[in-house]
């Protein structure tokens, strides 16, 4: 039997409404942030992951007249969800409880009826779109019989702004809020009809020098207030990230998948149009550009979408999709790369290979 093809139909997005512009962190933001990254603002959310995911895909059911009652399965992506084996050690039982993935899902599912063959919950990371697509691809859509009237949904939903300090002068400004919802039809479907087939996906995890990615309870941590003012809190358990390392190691993790995964389809890079990867931010999109072109790959290259909503991470790739819904055309590379597990020397590193069909 051959295998299910599958591709994009939809995408919906939910942006919290608090705004957070460069001009409240005042003297925590260095002076060269916006050039390096390009970012002015980000959204801040006060609602739960759980909540933003609900909020996107009611979204989408009422504005694109989708049906739930044909959602066959359920990815529920979030990189905002403190790992286990970290959770275990900072949190009691009933608060470590709330920080797993598919425990979440269900309750997002729960929340939507949705009547799923199957739901599941994940953390990739920046590079958790990537992973979602591979599952759906490898393990979902094998035990599932999708039909041409059916979908999966893969809704990341991120809010980073829970376990940031945000008077950190490195990544107290990098991140922002975000939700997205893909629909992920048959390539046949003809009441979800496809716009980006999934040609192949990669995610894997490799090995650098040292860890670039940790969690610590800290002291005195600046947040922002629903009413966009300023508060200290007396501790909190936020991320810090070795961002120097990750800004090394990323663009050549995303050249090196964007490589591997058009050799593994008897590809060269000649035949791509487009390159939409992770939008981390634009310096390091400018070096894996440099990175794209020494591994043969000349194609237009995306890069800009952090500048008002942030690295909004797993949820990056599907946002530049949407902006650029009617604009790509023929094959699109989405490489992406990320952090690893907290406190472990590797990078998380993937890449998405589209073909556009006409919108």
């Amino acid at each position: 039997m051959q295998p299910t093809k599958i591709g994009i139909s939809k995408i919906a997005l939910h942006q919290p409404k608090q705004v957070l512009s460069n001009d409240w962190y005042g003297d925590a933001l260095p002076k060269k942030f916006v050039n390096h990254t390009g970012i002015e603002e980000r959204h801040i959310s006060f609602d739960d992951e759980i909540a933003m995911a609900v909020h996107c895909v009611e979204g989408m059911r009422d504005q694109a007249a989708i049906d739930l009652s044909d959602c066959a399965g359920l990815i529920f992506v979030t990189p905002s969800f403190v790992p286990m084996h970290v959770a275990n050690r900072y949190m009691d039982r009933q608060e470590a409880r709330c920080e797993q993935p598919t425990r979440a899902a269900h309750q997002v599912a729960e929340r939507l009826n949705l009547s799923t063959r199957k739901v599941v919950g994940m953390n990739g990371f920046c590079s958790g779109y990537a992973k979602a697509c591979l599952y759906a691809k490898t393990r979902m859509l094998p035990n599932i019989e999708l039909g041409s009237s059916e979908y999966l949904l893969l809704v990341t939903s991120n809010r980073i702004s829970r376990i940031t300090d945000f008077g950190c002068r490195q990544s107290g400004a990098l991140f922002g809020d975000f939700a997205t919802v893909s629909v992920l039809a048959r390539t046949d479907s003809l009441r979800y009809p496809v716009r980006f087939e999934l040609i192949d996906v990669t995610y894997s995890k490799q090995a650098v020098n040292r860890a670039y990615f940790d969690f610590t309870l800290k002291q005195n941590v600046l947040v922002p207030t629903p009413d966009g003012g300023r508060e200290v809190l007396p501790d909190r358990l936020v991320f810090s990230m070795d961002g120097m390392g990750i800004a090394d190691t990323a663009p050549r993790a995303m050249a090196a998948s964007a490589s591997d995964l058009l050799r593994a389809n008897g590809m060269d890079g000649s035949e791509v149009q487009h390159i939409v990867p992770h939008q981390a931010g634009n310096g390091i999109i400018r070096l894996a550009t440099m990175k794209f072109e020494q591994v043969g790959l000349e194609a237009s290259v995306v890069n800009g979408f952090a500048k008002q909503v942030g690295n909004v991470s797993s949820g990056s790739v599907p946002f530049a999709l949407s902006q650029l819904w009617d604009e790509l055309s023929g094959y699109v590379l989405c490489p992406v790369a990320a952090v690893g597990s907290p406190g472990r020397a590797e990078v998380s590193q993937g890449c998405l290979l589209f073909r556009a069909h006409p919108s």
